[in-house]
């Protein structure tokens, strides 16, 4: 398959690598000292997974120099979706499938905005990977895995070829979700909470998820955002919340999620579209969020603080 990786950071550059590394023609749209060093050095993984280098690796900052492509994984952040939206046209030709991999449960709706909802798939991903320099993606440990699969249901040709892709790739999982939408808020109620969590308290997974205080908020967080799920008609299992829990104790003690790293580091976060998301839809669902209304408060000051230095450097 012809593949661009738009945003290729942990996420992109990491299951992107996978293919490449797997025979899969792929180009990797980037910007600033990343995109310099995928030129000049190529992409470098550092992984529990195995240790991979593609170098030559074909990364360019210009889309429309590309031209339509069989598959594009968007891996930018969440709030950077809408503008990644626009940025992609000239990738998206009559057969190109968009596979967002967000944390966010809101991508393919602001993707079908722009590009319409033809090309748009329903995905989602666990990694816990970080860029360690330009060029240079780690991969910390746990299952590296993507799920995936039309918002209709349906098991077309198209997320077939995608999944006959990731199954030749070393290095990762991958599924076609019997029901996406269901497994989109499986991973986006962990990721919001145990996100929100791991912010507020500054403290590691396996740290906040053995403390009885930090292990009961973290909880609390869940619960909330599974009662919004449900009143937005998604018809998660009921044993939801403890396989979710069960899936945390199984985590790297020291593993931390990206809007954390974001947040300490002072850098522009998901927390909108994450513990945000969860209040504005228990908003409108009429539900209830006293956890997640209070460290996404709680937190906000710093998010305003680091969106306003970066505009102002």
């Amino acid at each position: 398959m012809r593949i661009a990786v738009f945003g290729s950071g942990a996420v992109g550059g990491y299951f992107g690598g996978r293919l490449a590394e797997a025979g899969e023609e792929l180009v990797f749209i980037a910007r600033g000292p990343h995109l310099a060093a995928l030129r000049a050095d190529g992409l470098r993984i550092t992984s529990t997974k195995g240790d991979v280098l593609i170098a030559p690796a074909q990364a360019t900052d210009d889309p429309s120099s590309v031209g339509p492509v069989d598959l594009i994984l968007v891996g930018v952040k969440a709030w950077q979706v809408p503008e990644a939206a626009k940025a992609i046209v000239p990738l998206v030709g009559t057969r190109t499938a968009v596979l967002p991999l967000q944390n966010g449960i809101e991508a393919p709706d602001q993707l079908a905005a722009i590009l319409g909802p033809g090309p748009v798939l329903g995905g989602y991903c666990r990694l816990l990977a970080h860029i360690a320099g330009p060029g240079h993606i780690h991969h910390t440990g746990g299952e590296p895995f993507i799920g995936h699969g039309e918002l209709d249901g349906v098991v077309s040709e198209r997320v077939r070829e995608v999944q006959r892709a990731f199954a030749r790739a070393p290095g990762l999982g991958a599924e076609i979700a019997a029901d996406i939408r269901i497994a989109m808020w499986n991973k986006f109620l962990f990721i919001a909470s145990l996100s929100a969590v791991g912010a507020y308290t500054e403290l590691p997974i396996g740290e906040l998820r053995t403390r009885p205080e930090t292990r009961r908020l973290l909880t609390e967080a869940l619960a909330e955002a599974v009662e919004v799920a449900r009143a937005d008609g998604i018809r998660l299992p009921d044993d939801t919340l403890l396989a979710t829990l069960a899936f945390i104790d199984s985590l790297p003690h020291d593993g931390t999620t990206s809007m954390q790293r974001d947040i300490a580091s002072g850098r522009p976060s998901e927390l909108d579209a994450q513990s945000g998301a969860v209040v504005r839809l228990g908003d409108r669902a009429g539900v209830a969020v006293p956890t997640h209304r209070h460290i996404y408060d709680a937190l906000l000051p710093k998010e305003r603080a680091a969106r306003a230095a970066q505009r102002a450097s």
